[in-house]
This record gives structure tokens, C-alpha cells and sequence, in this order.
């Protein structure tokens, strides 16, 4: 199948981001989210993605960044959004009934060949196929965050997914920038949470049990890793992938001590609209420029023991 119409369905941190790299590889691209007011919210993060093409990127300036937008279209008409696509990327939040909602709503909207792929990274396809319409068009294809930089895109099918489903959105995956990361089969949490997730885990349960502080814990994590980066980090990384994804992560566990953590994350910064990175505040203060200026007052603050 030749893709030419892509349409992302949800403008959040990461649809916004995986809108933009297709348009800027020069595919006609549709943000859709459900509001004017959110498309007004995305607009602002096109900005900024734009910003960060020409700050990170070799030989990419802010011109040609946004050269993007000459092939991307906004709308929160969901039937326009999805008539002519041949392919749509959900991106809408990691729940899986509302997930489920949205197949629903564009089965029956969709072009005959047309392939849909979700971007979640911790649910299976198989439990969101039959509500596609199509389950032999459907399958996952999730995106790293800061996917300019972090350019791998993971490529899981369902047992009923078709060999040329597959095989097509492989071959997309270079055409705009990425690079395909290929599962054989399904796999709770893919390959790059499977290997990230321990990781998180252990950092927030060191902080939930009150045995070394934020700043302890991503320290340690730098020496191990002989990097600064947010990406070795545990609460950087949080911060990075955003408090929306980690909550409902953590929530799913019917690990008391992650269920302390999810309680956390929603009642102290989602709840107030600290979300990490995206909002310049999460377990760190961030700059214009991204860079962490140290904790916030809620990533220091401090709590009863939670033994687990």
C-alpha cells in the first residue's frame, strides 16, 4: 500500500510530535483532537517542536522546520479527519476504553484500505482489534517520546493482523525518519518498556519507601550510566515521558507501593497540572530550553513510609 494521508488521531504531547515528523518528511498530515480549544494547545506545541527541530537537530534550521506545516491541516471534525487518510495513528490517552471508544466512532468513517495503528505503549492490539472494524489492518506502532531525536518506532501485530498490514507500515517507518523496531509477536509493555520499566520501577519504590531521596536516586542512576541524560534517570525520566503515561502505568499494579506512587503522581502534580517536561514542572523545574533547574517543592516533599 502507497501512504501519502496520514491522520493522527489526538494532539497531545506525543500525537502532536509523531503529527509533526510525518509532515515534515512532506506526507499531508491531519491533526485531529476533540476541541478547538485543544487544537489551540497543540498549535502552541507545534511551536515549540518546530523550536527543538532546529535546536537538536544538525543542519536543520528553524525554516526549514517549519516547512512542516505547509503540509500539515488542523481540525476537530473527526469525520473529516479520517475519510481520506490512508493511514491514522491513534494517539489519544493510554486508556484502553476510551481507545476502544474511538475505533468504535471511525469504523465505519474509514476509506476500505485504509490501515489503523495505535500508539499505546503498555496495551496489547489484540484487545483493541475487533473495534476497529478491520482487524487485519490493525496492529501497534509506538513512538519514543522526543521522537526527533529518539527516532525508533516499535511495530507489534496481533495474531490476526495481515502480512500486508504489516509489512506496509514497516516500510512507512523510514519514509518519515524512523526507524522500524520489529516485534515478532505480542509483548506486554514491547521491547523498549520491557527493558525501561524495571528500571522506573525500582527508582520510584526507592522513593516511595523512603530510603534515598529524588535527587539521590537520579544521581546514583548518572554515575551508573555516566550520563546526565533524563533518558538513564528514573525521575528525569518520568518528568520526560510524562506524569499522563506513568500514572496509568503505575495504576494498573496491584503493587501497594505502586499504587502509592500512582496516588502521588495524580494527587500532587497531575491534579495541579504539573505534568513533567511538557509543563516546564513535574519531580524537576524545567527551562525554556528544557534543562532541569532542580526539584520542585512536591518532589521534595516529604511522606509516611509506605513498606509495601
Amino acid at each position: 500500500m502507497n501512504i501519502r494521508k496520514v491522520t493522527v488521531l489526538g494532539a497531545g504531547n506525543l500525537g502532536a510530535q509523531i503529527a509533526f515528523r510525518v509532515a515534515y518528511h512532506g506526507f499531508d498530515t491531519t491533526s485531529y483532537d476533540i476541541s478547538d480549544e485543544a487544537l489551540q494547545g497543540a498549535r502552541g506545541r507545534f511551536e515549540s517542536i518546530a523550536d527543538n527541530y532546529a535546536k537538536d537537530l544538525p543542519g536543520v534550521s528553524k525554516e526549514d522546520a517549519r516547512k512542516a506545516f505547509d503540509h500539515l491541516t488542523q481540525t476537530s471534525d473527526l469525520a473529516e479527519a479520517v475519510k481520506d487518510a490512508d493511514l491514522i495513528i491513534e494517539a489519544v490517552p493510554e486508556h484502553l476504553a476510551l481507545k476502544q471508544e474511538t475505533y468504535s466512532k471511525i469504523k465505519d468513517l474509514l476509506k476500505p484500505d485504509a490501515i489503523v495503528v495505535s500508539n499505546s505503549s503498555t496495551l496489547l492490539p489484540s484487545d483493541m482489534a475487533e473495534y476497529t472494524g478491520r482487524p487485519e489492518k490493525f496492529m501497534s506502532y509506538h513512538f519514543a517520546n522526543a521522537i526527533h531525536v529518539m527516532n525508533i518506532v516499535e511495530t507489534m501485530p496481533h495474531p490476526g493482523t495481515s502480512a500486508e498490514t504489516r509489512e506496509a507500515v514497516i516500510a512507512f517507518a523510514p519514509q518519515m525518519g524512523m526507524v522500524p523496531v520489529i516485534l515478532e509477536k505480542e509483548q506486554p509493555g514491547y521491547v523498549i518498556n520491557s527493558l525501561l520499566v524495571p528500571w522506573l520501577v525500582n527508582g520510584a519504590e526507592l522513593w516511595v519507601k523512603g530510603v534515598a531521596t529524588i535527587e539521590s536516586i537520579d544521581g546514583v542512576a548518572a554515575v551508573i550510566t555516566q550520563s546526565n541524560n533524563a533518558s538513564f534517570a528514573p525521575f528525569r525520566m518520568f518528568d520526560f515521558v510524562g506524569f499522563g503515561v506513568a500514572q496509568a502505568l503505575f495504576s494498573q499494579s496491584p503493587d501497594p507501593v505502586a499504587q502509592e506512587f500512582a496516588r502521588r503522581l495524580k494527587e500532587d502534580f497531575i491534579d495541579k497540572g504539573k505534568l513533567g517536561v511538557e509543563t516546564r514542572e513535574g519531580f524537576y523545574h524545567y527551562d525554556e530550553q528544557g534543562n532541569a533547574t532542580g526539584l520542585t517543592d512536591a518532589a521534595k516533599a516529604a511522606y509516611p513510609d509506605c513498606e509495601g
